[in-house]
């Protein structure tokens, strides 16, 4: 059983991710409603403290963890955001984080693993600075720390590439079959690589290439994940959705009319975005993809971040939002799990995790075998 602390926890979904073998000694969320979400789905023990992380200080963590995860918000880094980077307000949260670890370490209770999580502008923000102060400070802490790019595609229908950053600490042996000579897709991008590259050449060397297996080939669709009678949301009258086909281009609304002759129901998740039209006047338009995959959630800052699906069935089309049930499966919930009843803050909560089933892969091949658990496992069961 390995011990850990979750900073930024939001609903806890990197604590569902790491599953029934990690024990969680300290969770710690600024927003109360995630917090009221998270102790709905994993009790109220104590380990949630709700409030800034600038106030956590080392003496406060009880333990000694074996990990700590820290998705620190992503909005500074974000395409879809202002370009502070680290210097923001919001991505700027991971310098306090940074010194609790610096302030563990000092207390002789350096954890053995560092995982981060973020959106993969970290690689270009700044021109690559953000992430070579992200792995100087690493550095600096004494870890070593490899980085990958995990699509959640490869799990869940959803397009969701993620940035995650490994640190291991100095004093823990790494298993050779654990790192590879140089960099393997699809883990190790080219954005990931030309990011490394950009590194001063003494940080560079410091780098690891963690070597982690593909996922088997998912089974699950995006048209599996739709809820035939969602509470959440209400299906559009026919007026709304001859509207929402009225903002498509035509080449999407030629998408529509393939769907509809597929034989089979279709499932297209759609989002709203301002183009150029042909006479160069900025329009909003309806962009569909009928490819079984959703696009990334993202936290509902206004209408056009909420996406919109549409359920073809021959000539019958019917659109709606998108449920709170459904964002949470796309995101590798089970619908076991209690989400918050209004459906913005479920959505903000789902949009703004990390998904599941990543994490438990990441958590199995790479920090399990860190923390040398799998051994472990095989001498109990023996």
């Amino acid at each position: 059983m390995a011990e850990f602390y979750e900073f930024f926890a939001g609903g806890g979904m990197a604590r569902a991710g790491l599953g029934a073998g990690w024990t969680c000694l300290f969770a710690n969320d600024f927003d109360h409603k995630k917090g009221l979400t998270y102790q709905a789905n994993w009790g109220t023990g104590g380990e949630l403290t709700v409030g800034d992380v600038k106030q956590v200080t080392a003496a406060s963590l009880p333990g000694v963890a074996d990990l700590v995860w820290g998705s620190f918000p992503c909005q500074d880094l974000s395409l879809a955001g202002g370009g502070a980077g680290l210097r923001g307000e919001r991505s700027g949260t991971f310098y306090p984080f940074w010194n609790v670890i610096r302030a563990l370490v000092a207390d002789d209770r350096a954890p053995r693993l560092i995982a981060l999580e973020n959106v993969c502008g970290t690689l270009t923000s700044h021109g690559g600075k953000d992430f070579e102060a992200i792995c100087q400070t690493f550095a600096d802490a004494g870890y070593r720390c490899g980085a990958l790019v995990i699509n959640a595609a490869l799990f869940l229908p959803q397009s969701r590439p993620r940035l995650f950053v490994v640190g291991v600490h100095a004093d823990v042996n790494v298993d050779p079959a654990l790192l590879a000579p140089g960099p393997i897709e699809p883990f190790h991008t080219r954005g990931l690589q030309s990011a490394v590259e950009r590194l001063p050449a003494a940080l560079r060397e410091t780098m690891l290439w963690w070597n982690m297996p593909t996922p088997n080939r998912r089974n699950s669709t995006f048209a599996s994940m739709i809820e035939e009678n969602p509470t959440s949301v209400s299906w559009h009258t026919p007026a709304e959705t001859q509207q929402l086909l009225a903002m498509m281009s035509p080449i999407n609304l030629a998408k529509v009319n393939a769907a509809k002759r597929a034989g089979h129901r279709m499932v297209g998740g759609v989002y709203k975005r301002t183009r150029l039209n042909e006479k160069g006047v900025k329009v909003q338009r309806a962009e569909i993809r009928f490819d079984d995959m959703s696009g990334c959630l993202r936290t509902p800052a206004g209408g056009s971040s909420r996406q919109v699906i549409v359920v073809i069935d021959g000539a019958k089309v019917g659109s709606r939002l998108i449920s709170a049930r459904e964002t949470a499966r796309l995101m590798g919930l089970g619908d076991d799990y209690k989400l918050p009843r209004n459906y913005n803050e479920a959505y903000h909560l789902t949009g703004d995790g990390v998904a599941v089933p990543v994490v438990r892969h990441l958590a199995h091949h790479i920090l399990e075998p860190l923390l040398g658990m799998a051994e472990a496992a095989e001498r109990a069961a023996a």
